[in-house]
């Protein structure tokens, strides 16, 4: 087998791995399920292992197949950053670059750069992907993920992007039928939109952090903006995606003077893998957008 195939055949494995599943992973390829089937079925043969243990609902890696995998993406990864290697001998980026970020930064951040990024290089295959959770960037074959934030202790390399100030908001609706709160204690009478599955992020920064029980919740920090837009409630949120709803009177600040400002939630980091030398198409994206991000 020649390395081109088995190249094919290795990033196939890792598809049918992330996805779940041979028919997903041909619908995410583009190709049909028998060439999926087909891959793996040669590798295991050429392997001489059982990598996947096939049932009627899920698959699962067996032990030489989590072994297996783990080695193939740290050397597709590799193998990647020696093309990335001789590109930049060429004198220009290009390749595959994918980005991960929570939703919002992803609309109101990255996806209004994406004409003149693409105009000033387009060598580079832009992949933008939505995750509201952290994920694994191996795991998800993802280059470059923005983070809000603190962050967690990580064998990833991390690059401080500013901080974009927390909000608390309302619409002037809102506001004009429910009363403005003058303090603190008067947010206990109105409704406060949260985070449906991450607590901390309802906690609201003052000097004595006060823990909100949300009325109204979702997982998208997206839908709650639209929720707060549409007159609902108060909710808090990030600069980087209400700025322009502030400027125009969609929303209103609130006890602006009393958020604590700087706090760890504010700061905006891009993380990426370590290696020796950072590959060109990442270096071009963080210095492209690092000047024109409005956080």
């Amino acid at each position: 087998m020649t390395i081109v195939s088995r190249t094919e055949d290795l990033e196939i494995l890792l598809a049918v791995i992330d996805s779940g599943g041979f028919s997903a992973a041909a619908r995410l390829l583009d190709i049909q399920v028998a060439r999926v089937s087909r891959a793996v079925s040669r590798l295991e043969s050429e392997l001489g292992a059982t990598l996947l243990n096939r049932t009627t609902r899920r698959l699962e890696l067996t032990d030489e197949g989590q072994q297996f995998v783990s080695a193939v993406r740290e050397g597709l990864r590799q193998l990647a950053s020696a093309e990335d290697g001789l590109r930049a001998q060429r004198g220009r980026p290009s390749g595959r670059l994918r980005v991960d970020a929570v939703t919002p930064f992803l609309l109101h951040q990255l996806v209004p750069l994406v004409p003149a990024f693409r105009a000033t290089y387009p060598d580079i295959q832009l992949e933008l992907m939505a995750n509201e959770r952290i994920i694994d960037l191996i795991e998800r074959r993802t280059d470059l993920a923005i983070r809000i934030g603190a962050l967690e202790d990580s064998n990833l390399h991390a690059k401080l992007l500013g901080h974009s100030p927390l909000h608390l908001v309302a619409s002037p609706d809102y506001l004009a039928s429910n009363g403005k709160p003058m303090q603190i204690e008067d947010l206990d009478q109105h409704t406060f939109i949260g985070f449906a599955d991450a607590p901390h992020l309802n906690i609201l920064p003052f000097k004595q952090p006060r823990a909100m029980q949300p009325k109204i919740a979702s997982s998208s920090g997206e839908a709650i903006r639209q929720i707060a837009l549409a007159g609902q409630g108060i909710a808090l949120l990030s600069n980087f995606m209400i700025r322009q709803d502030i400027e125009q009177g969609r929303l209103i600040p609130l006890l602006g003077s009393q958020l604590q400002s700087p706090n760890p939630r504010e700061s905006v980091q891009a993380v990426y893998y370590r290696s020796d030398a950072l590959p060109p198409r990442i270096a071009a994206f963080l210095e492209f957008i690092s000047k024109r991000i409005r956080l």
